[in-house]
């Protein structure tokens, strides 16, 4: 089978041809109609995650090269190991691919995404960047249909994440605001999210006005540039004081202080992007406005299949996608790094485009 492997850190992706895996036990192997690129195969590509003041966390430690990336995917079960009993091939489903140790408390409360031995796909495992995929269990696999195979790979990272964040996030009381900071694909399925789950129509900060129509058409409220001089302090006007609660998706130094500026008192941040840099926090206003600050990862196996259960049920709006052929996946990084990518590119194998 084909595939595109890092083999050193911010070169590009190397075409290499292997045997196809073969599965035993509960394991399964799908060929891979479609794999979404993320912003975060952008950090493992390059070997590091920013973390500002010239820190790095070395992504060196995590990936291991040669290695596949690639963790939104889809595909159809091709070969299933000799303990699989509730899948067969042909079947179409879309990979969780947050997979742990299964053995520590956390992966025990069904926390596998926050596994401390994570063994996730396209990350310590070869991922979806291939034509075929190796699934450790066959408990990781959802259906999908009838989802187009382009919108339910991204479930498992954009959609998956901006799900989990929301959770934490809302519901919010009568009259009370959401700002949502970044409009890529995370931040536009957030915003979806938002509208359709539970009505609320997101105040959305973004930098690149090139994306403001899009940000409308998922459903947001309100458009704002933070980088304007009164940004901040217009939206506190307007509000009534702040927001109730705030989701960064950048994950940049200055949208952390954007988002946490903007709330209330008592208000919320959720912190989700891993964009880098590092922000100026004073423990006493956090203190006296009695505000809180909570990290959000990925999400559960429990999450993925309750949000793939609204999904399939219900008419939520579908993210922008653009399909590119798998040749195209370095480019697409590149793309992606640089901020030349409108909501989520995903590349499908075997000719597909």
């Amino acid at each position: 089978m084909l595939s595109f492997q890092v083999e050193r850190f911010g070169e590009p992706l190397v075409e290499v041809r292997r045997e196809l895996p073969e599965p035993q036990g509960a394991q399964v192997v799908l060929e891979i109609a479609a794999c979404g690129v993320c912003h975060s195969d952008v950090h493992l590509w390059e070997g590091f995650f920013d973390l500002g003041d010239g820190q790095k966390l070395d992504a060196t430690r995590i990936v291991s090269p040669p290695r596949t990336l690639g963790h939104e995917i889809v595909g159809t079960v091709t070969a299933v190991g000799p303990d699989v009993h509730g899948v067969k091939a042909g079947a179409r489903r879309v990979i969780y691919p947050w997979t742990g140790c299964g053995q520590c408390e956390l992966c025990q409360a069904g926390k596998e995404h926050l596994c401390n031995r994570p063994t996730a796909l396209g990350i310590q495992r070869d991922g979806g960047f291939a034509q075929s995929v190796l699934v450790p269990d066959e408990k990781y696999l959802l259906a999908y249909d009838p989802l187009p195979e382009a919108q339910a790979c991204t479930y498992a990272c954009a959609g998956l994440t901006a799900f989990g964040a929301l959770k934490k996030a809302l519901p919010l009381a009568g009259g009370e605001q959401l700002l949502i900071v970044g409009a890529g694909g995370v931040g536009l399925s957030a915003i979806r999210l938002a509208k359709a789950l539970y009505g609320v129509a997101p105040v959305v900060a973004e930098v690149d006005r090139e994306k403001w129509d899009v940000a409308r058409s998922a459903g947001a409220g309100d458009v704002i540039d933070p980088g304007e001089p009164d940004a901040l302090r217009t939206l506190i006007r307007g509000s009534g004081g702040g927001v109730a609660a705030a989701v960064d998706f950048v994950g940049a130094g200055s949208s952390f202080e954007f988002a946490l500026g903007a709330l209330r008192k008592a208000g919320c941040l959720i912190s989700v992007g891993l964009f880098g840099g590092s922000a100026r926090v004073a423990p006493a206003l956090v203190a006296m406005r009695a505000l809180s600050i909570i990290g959000s990862y990925v999400g559960s196996l429990d999450e993925m299949r309750e949000l793939m259960q609204i999904a399939r049920s219900e008419a939520l709006p579908e993210l922008p996608v653009t399909e590119r052929p798998l040749h195209d996946v370095s480019a697409t990084l590149v793309d992606l790094k640089h901020g030349r990518v409108r909501g989520r590119v995903v590349v499908r194998p075997n000719g597909k485009a």
